[in-house]
């Protein structure tokens, strides 16, 4: 169902990311006999979508494809009910055909907030860590990329930015694969980095600060964006069991001291570009992902704490450059 050979044919001709061919093809051929669950389910859905090319297609502004004339009525009502067949939508929001896709993330509201804080992405090649369905990958090549590679280990991600790239004409700018960091090689290929909602997930944050330096060439730029606290450069709230109903967390960092922990990894130049609380409406249920989100997770008589009695969600974007 799915192939990823044209992914092989275009990083042979780039001589920095040409040696992943020595594990790439292995790695996925192990992914997909390994595929169980309702993987089978979403790629038949994924058959029926269509893949003509739309007259409009709009990534600098939003992530949004259309006909001058619009599609049939039946054919909308059809295409819809195959996105929804994809449930939970958690990235986007996305606009195709007349159809919005109200995911539970307004992930435009964060592009907002980094865009204006990093290097042009013209011409550039970038690596997307922990990129969910891709939305942000689709707006960074409405910033000009040169080519997104996404990574994200969910079977259900994967087939979601299928889905929307079968829409845009199968644009082959942008690529997916089922893969964590800590599979990548040692590449030092990439321009721009981005591990955005990744940090807290890892048992160990230095070393993946140290996955993300590996995969920047001599002068890239990482964007780093995350879970922080309140506090000075050693405040680091690590949760004793859940934190927002979240079971697979680690280590929470103020600002100052994931700046700290990024110099520490040899970053240079580390900004702290962006503070701020993740509100309702940033997060949220909605009619494409039904099931509990943020306002489930606060504790109701005050919505400043989480339901275990932690502080409430603040997210930080720091931006720095890999010297080496």
């Amino acid at each position: 169902m799915f192939s990823f050979s044209e992914f092989y044919q275009l990083i042979a001709q780039h001589e920095m990311l040409r040696p992943w061919l020595n594990t790439l093809p292995s790695q996925l051929d192990s992914w997909e006999r390994a595929q169980h669950g309702d993987m089978g389910r979403w790629t038949r859905a994924l058959q029926k979508f269509p893949t003509f090319k739309p007259d409009t297609i709009d990534l600098k502004n939003a992530v949004s494809v259309s006909n001058e004339d619009g599609i049939a009525i039946g054919e909308q009502k059809r295409l819809e009910s195959l996105l929804r067949l994809l449930h939970p939508w958690r990235k986007g929001p996305y606009q195709v055909h007349g159809i919005d896709i109200d995911t539970e993330w307004r992930s435009d509201w964060k592009w907002d907030r980094v865009l204006p804080h990093i290097s042009p992405l013209k011409n550039r090649t970038v690596l997307d860590v922990g990129c969910g369905n891709g939305y942000h990958m689709w707006r960074m090549l409405g910033e000009e990329a040169k080519l997104t590679v996404g990574i994200d280990p969910s079977n259900l991600f994967l087939v979601q930015f299928e889905a929307i790239r079968r829409l845009m004409g199968n644009d082959n700018r942008a690529f997916l694969l089922p893969l964590g960091i800590e599979e990548l090689p040692e590449l030092k290929a990439f321009d721009t980095v981005f591990s955005m909602g990744v940090l807290y997930h890892r048992r160990s944050p230095l070393d993946h600060i140290l996955q993300l330096k590996n995969q920047l060439r001599k002068d890239g730029e990482v964007i780093l964006e995350t879970l922080v606290i309140d506090g000075d450069e050693n405040a680091v709230l690590v949760p004793t069991h859940r934190y927002a109903q979240m079971h697979n967390v680690y280590f929470f960092p103020s600002a100052k001291a994931l700046k700290v922990w990024m110099e520490k990894c040899g970053f240079v130049d580390v900004r702290i570009v962006d503070e701020c609380v993740t509100t309702t409406d940033e997060q949220r249920t909605t009619d494409w992902m039904t099931n509990n989100s943020l306002p489930d997770y606060l504790d109701p008589n005050d919505p400043s704490k989480t339901i275990e009695g932690y502080p409430a969600p603040k997210r930080a974007i720091l931006v720095g450059r890999n010297p080496d």
